[in-house]
């Protein structure tokens, strides 16, 4: 049965409404052959702004959604569900605040989610920090999930000789401090600590408490006005005394600069794929596209202009209006504009900002010039560039990993006019197995996030048994540990080999043995404090917590056609194979094959059948990865459900690569293999926004997606 949306469950099941009520039901094709915008676009395209959370039908056993236009049933996607919880949150019907209407769309976005099961989550845990006691003001400024220790310790203070403190993190810095995204969708966490405390002055401000303010530090005023063509202005007026580190003032164009060249196919080339920072923004699509030639789009970019040295404006979009979160709309930082744009200069004639034609200059193969200087810019990491958050990196060592960060003397100040007292930071790479030794040894001032029963019980123990020389604080997680997806390459692609997985795993006992009961494990990406979480507790949310059972796992993996052998006999023992016929096998699916190559694609007549094989890349020097070679790689229950699980133990960085199937960081094999991996989401900001992560459209997908999973619902057929 479905139902209408309601605020009171009650109320909705008393408004339901059979399924006979529609015509017919969407016809289900495969997108192989079939061009976007051509043979197919996204349903939220083609109907997403019209829809109000009124509109929406609930199937109250599954949880899946629906809408009907023309007589045709549509189930909602991953696509439509995540563009319509910020850019449809407004009240209708029942729901008469923004807020209920953001939570329902919450819901029904994590209902489909824990459907599809693009992650296993497998712990959320408590976290403890603990710190050497010369580091004063952790009481007074605790972490939490939404302020890290490379965002707390600018209130804090240190007593030691040279006044400094040592951090760290288990990733590797590579040097991506300028803007940590660059090449990549996900950013490193060391990376962006660095980035974040020397990149600064930003005009909306996120706050400890995880939200979103305007930043009276920065901005002496500010104006918001809604257009008659249903776009939105912001007009941001900076104080005139802001300074990058090396005394240079900052002025409107530093705002303007780095988002514009990473929105030009300028910035593409440099990056190796388009960043489109200023999608959001009146005049993109046009700007985006313009190489410098005639014809190729438009050179000024209309949603953005320079008024005077100290006062910018911003047009957002009508297509991307109204956002639950649009304060982050004005959400600029300052950022030394030469650094990006080279020779060029940055003007605005009054049709909107642009770069002079020396930014779109070619050298003599064809080779966009700017794009060197754009790149060189990525890999900064000393001081021959100012910086303008509240540190500097005065050096950074390639070979041990590690940064030192020094006071940035012009820095004024954070949303709350906080300037850093702490002198020196000295940010390197950290092992999760020595840490302790290197705080006792006095190599290191904070261990951050421990986590893990033996982990968690010898940092308390060091802690109450020092006398008060370490002093710890602590909270619960947002976020949690996961088996990750490369949802659109080999088995992992097809949702019932993802359920089948979660169902031979014991999800609750590896979160138990893991955390040594400092935890548990969430049934979907979320955080159980937030408010949309509880107000989605509160309209019925359905989840299913996957209890562990290998039955329901072959009972799934039967469904979904897993039920063959190699040479396309019926499935009776080892490894499971699933037939693709042939008009819609992928070169990746003929091409699949376990590590070791022991079990490839085979072809018998006209169908390819896949081996039920996964190929798990892990990371080295990580408790998570040795409790995963017990409860995955040598999983009794997968293999008595059909699977063949593989692995290699690597780097980090390396295993990013693997994931993005790109060189980002310079280690990819150059042929996909792996398709699962274990790494940590985290939900710590305010804004819990996945519009776009789940695209059908090839044009975004590289950039956009988040576990490479194409939703079918999400297509609709124009032919």
């Amino acid at each position: 049965m479905k139902k209408l949306l309601s605020l009171v469950l009650a109320a909705a099941m008393m408004l339901s409404l059979a399924p006979a009520a529609f015509a017919e039901e969407a016809e289900v094709k495969t997108l192989t052959g079939k061009e976007y915008g051509v043979d197919y676009t996204s349903l939220y395209s083609q109907f997403g702004k019209d829809i109000t959370i009124a509109d929406v039908i609930e199937d109250e056993e599954t949880g899946f959604a629906y809408i009907e236009k023309d007589g045709v049933e549509y189930e909602l996607g991953l696509d439509f569900l995540s563009m319509a919880m910020v850019y449809n949150a407004v009240p209708a019907g029942d729901y008469e605040t923004a807020d209920d209407a953001y939570a329902a769309w919450w819901r029904l976005y994590m209902q489909r989610w824990n459907a599809l099961l693009p992650e296993i989550p497998l712990y959320s845990n408590e976290y403890y920090d603990l710190y050497n006691a010369q580091i004063k003001g952790v009481d007074e400024h605790p972490t939490n999930p939404y302020w890290s220790p490379s965002a707390a310790l600018i209130d804090w203070t240190s007593e030691k000789e040279d006044n400094s403190i040592i951090i760290g993190n288990v990733t590797d810095l590579s040097g991506k401090f300028r803007y940590a995204n660059f090449g990549g969708s996900n950013p490193g966490a060391a990376d962006l600590d660095v980035q974040n405390m020397t990149r600064g002055l930003d005009t909306v401000a996120s706050t400890k408490e995880g939200g979103y303010v305007w930043n009276d530090t920065v901005v002496k005023s500010h104006e918001e006005v809604m257009n008659e063509d249903g776009s939105k202005t912001f007009t941001i007026t900076l104080y005139d005394d802001l300074k990058f580190s090396d005394g240079t003032p900052v002025t409107a164009k530093d705002y303007l600069v780095q988002p514009m060249a990473l929105s030009t196919p300028v910035g593409a080339a440099a990056a190796g794929k388009d960043h489109m920072l200023l999608k959001s923004y009146v005049g993109f699509d046009t700007f985006n596209t313009y190489d410098g030639t005639e014809g190729s789009g438009t050179k000024e970019m209309a949603g953005l202009r320079l008024i005077d040295d100290h006062t910018f404006s911003v047009t957002v979009s009508a297509d991307y209006e109204p956002y639950f979160y649009d304060i982050t709309y004005a959400g600029f930082y300052a950022d030394y504009a030469p650094a990006w744009m080279g020779e060029a200069e940055l003007k605005d004639d009054g049709n909107g900002c642009y770069f002079t034609d020396e930014f779109y200059a070619k050298d003599a193969e064809g080779k966009f010039v700017t794009a060197a200087t754009i790149t060189a810019t990525s890999l900064n990491t000393d001081t021959s560039m100012p910086y303008s958050g509240a540190y500097v990196v005065s050096s950074f060592d390639t070979a041990d990993k590690s940064a030192v960060l020094e006071i940035n003397p012009n820095f004024k100040g954070n949303y709350e006019g906080v300037k850093p007292s702490i002198a020196k930071v000295v940010y390197k790479k950290i092992i999760s197995s020595t840490q302790l030794q290197d705080l006792t040894s006095g190599n290191l001032d904070c261990v951050a996030g421990i986590t893990g029963g033996d982990e968690t019980n010898e940092a308390l123990a060091l802690a109450d048994g020092s006398d008060g020389k370490y002093v710890y604080t602590h909270y619960s997680r947002a976020g949690y540990g996961k088996l990750g997806f490369r949802a659109d390459y080999g088995p992992a692609r097809y949702s019932e080999v993802r359920e089948a997985v979660a169902y031979c795993m014991d999800r609750a006992k590896f979160a138990k043995d893991f955390t040594g009961g400092y935890g548990g494990v969430v049934d979907g990406p979320y955080y159980s404090g937030s408010w949309m979480y509880k107000a989605a507790v509160d309209q019925g949310m359905l989840l299913n917590a996957y209890a562990t059972s290998v039955d329901s796992a072959i009972e799934v993996l039967t469904k979904g056609g897993w039920v063959y052998d190699k040479d396309g006999n019926d499935y009776a023992e080892g490894v499971r194979y699933k037939k693709i016929p042939a008009a819609e096998a992928t070169e990746n699916d003929i091409n699949y094959r376990s590590k070791d190559g022991a079990y490839v694609t085979t072809k018998v007549g006209d169908d390819y059948y896949i081996p039920l094989v996964l190929n798990w890349y892990g990371t080295t020097d990580n408790p998570f990865t040795d409790q995963l070679m017990t409860g995955f790689a040598n999983n009794d229950n997968l293999i008595a459900a059909g699977f063949n699980i593989q692995y290699t133990i690597g780097d980090f960085n390396p295993m990013l690569d693997e994931l993005y199937q790109a060189a980002v960081y310079g280690y990819y094999s150059g042929s996909p293999m792996y398709s699962v991996f274990n790494f940590a989401t985290g939900f710590t900001s305010a804004a819990y926004d996945y519009a776009y992560n789940w695209t059908i459209d090839p044009g975004m997908y590289d950039d956009y997606s988040i576990c490479y999973l194409k939703d079918e619902a999400d297509i609709y057929w124009l032919k």
